[in-house]
Formats: C-alpha cells, sequence, structure tokens
C-alpha cells in the first residue's frame, strides 16, 4: 500500500481549503484517506500563522513509515524543517525559446 502524504479539496466553489492527509495513493484526491494531518488555508495572508496547521508528530511518524508527500506538501514540510527538499534543476526551461532552437539547430548541425 504506497501511501502518500497530500492535499485533498475541502471548502466550497471558489473559496478552497485543503485537508493534508495520508493517503493510499490509489484512493481519489478528495475521497478516503487514512489519516489527517492537518489543514491549508491559501486564501488567507502568508503571514498569518493559520494558513497551514500541521501535526508536525503524525507527519514525522508517516514520513518515517515510508510515506512520500506530494511537491505542495514537501514545500510546507521544507519550510517547518522536517524534511529537506532537493530543488529541481532543469537548466533548459530558463532558456527562451527562440534561443533554445537555435542551439537545437546549432547541436544538430555538429
Amino acid at each position: 500500500m504506497p501511501v502518500v502524504i497530500r492535499l485533498a479539496r475541502a471548502g466550497t466553489k471558489k473559496r478552497p481549503v485543503y485537508h493534508v492527509v495520508a493517503a493510499d495513493s490509489r484512493y481519489p484526491r478528495d475521497g478516503r484517506f487514512i489519516e489527517r494531518l492537518g489543514h491549508f488555508n491559501p486564501l488567507m495572508p502568508k503571514d498569518n500563522a493559520d494558513r497551514l496547521k500541521l501535526d508536525l508528530d503524525k507527519v514525522k511518524a508517516w514520513l518515517a513509515k515510508g510515506a512520500q508527500p506530494s511537491d505542495r506538501v514537501a514545500r510546507f514540510l521544507d519550510a517547518a524543517g522536517v524534511k529537506k527538499r532537493t530543488p529541481r534543476n532543469n537548466p533548459v526551461k530558463a532558456v527562451p525559446r527562440k534561443e533554445r532552437k537555435a542551439q537545437a539547430e546549432a547541436a544538430a548541425k555538429s
């Protein structure tokens, strides 16, 4: 049973609130889950303490059991100092499209 720590959407239309949950990866995003670990309200200001609430003890326990956090949850855990996130490195994506095309043509000629 591959367990993931991810966000499950709740709230009303145009007013999202997310629950941080531990769930089997085969379950639907907003469906069944094993345990609720916290909540996230993206509509609150970023400096508000209630924007993200996590039960860090439960999160650490699930990580110790082998649960994999989703990309967004990994960012939250990195900010909380629980789990270090490896930054993504795609230098090709940073180059503007015209320059990328010119580089590809130059590489093809070589």
